[in-house]
């Protein structure tokens, strides 16, 4: 591989830095879009962050972008990167060339999900040629790949939408752990207590492994409302406190969501987070500005 894969497993990172700040990016959805991220990818590479992981379409439908631009990451800027994958709508077999060509390029980290139906099958359910749950494939990479591939998943500080609760959503979490999973980045949130609670419920079920707190920096106060409505997280009264005021003025919302951002990761740090994922939506700014903020002067952890 040219890369060297086992500098860019995450887990052997996580082994030798007890704190991590990584970031994340979306493939783009057209030629031009991919070329404007590879310019993008340039300054967000110059942070020097541990990693930096690339979502997935519904369905698979971004699956060779997401590909292409972790290939990007490692081989040309020399930054560890994680593929995302999901299991909805592909069969066991389809999985399986999936992850062999994966692998075939070299790509060491894996996001692993369930995922979402695709848009224009909202209502597909799995069948028994299916992956029902994400642990299912998180066992089944971990059974073919061994330790040659670091396996993360999504945690759920205010629990899964389809959860009954949050000790359910818990008990979730661990069982995908238990099927081999390395580490889990969480989806964003807004009190840190939530995240400070939902690493105490899966201690207290013997879950010990890293869980890498996932921060959004609030960019566009209506966007993020409408994606909030769509994942389940709450927008906290204190958030809309600062943000709602700034409606209609681009540069004080963006510097308001600088400052929130920077004062939660540093709470999130205090309080002994294993480190910092940012939600970068594809801008070198503010994410530049949040990191040299959080982040020790020298890069180290």
């Amino acid at each position: 591989m040219g890369y060297n894969a086992r500098m860019s497993l995450l887990t052997e990172i996580f082994r030798n830095k007890a704190r991590t700040f990584s970031l994340e990016v979306f493939p783009a959805k057209t030629p031009e879009g991919h070329a404007k991220l590879l310019e993008t990818l340039k300054g967000l590479c110059a942070l020097k962050p541990d990693f930096i992981s690339c979502t997935y379409g519904a369905g698979g439908g971004s699956r060779e972008r997401t590909l292409e631009v972790v290939q990007h990451i490692e081989s040309v800027h020399g930054i560890a990167a994680m593929a995302h994958l999901t299991c909805v709508s592909h069969t066991r077999s389809e999985m399986t060339a999936i992850l062999d060509d994966i692998r075939g390029r070299g790509i060491s980290n894996i996001l692993a999900m369930r995922g979402d139906p695709p848009k224009e099958q909202p209502d597909w359910k799995p069948g028994p040629e299916h992956f029902k749950y994400s642990s299912e494939l998180v066992a089944y990479i971990r059974g073919r790949y061994q330790g040659d591939v670091a396996i993360g998943v999504a945690g759920f500080p205010e629990g899964h939408p389809l959860a009954a609760d949050r000790e359910a959503d818990a008990r979730v979490l661990r069982e995908k752990v238990r099927s081999g999973a390395d580490f889990v980045i969480t989806q964003l949130f807004f009190d840190n207590k939530d995240y400070f609670d939902y690493v105490e419920r899966l201690r207290r079920l013997g879950v010990q492994a890293r869980v890498i707190p996932g921060v959004l920096p609030v960019t566009d106060y209506a966007a993020l409302l409408r994606f909030c409505a769509l994942c389940g997280a709450t927008v906290t009264p204190e958030v809309r406190g600062i943000f709602e005021p700034l409606a209609g003025d681009p540069q004080a919302t963006l510097k308001a969501g600088i400052a929130y951002a920077i004062r939660q990761c540093r709470a999130l740090l205090e309080g002994g987070a294993p480190g910092i994922h940012l939600y970068t939506l594809n801008r070198i700014h503010p994410t530049d500005a949040i990191l040299g903020a959080i982040r020790p002067p020298t890069g180290s952890s």
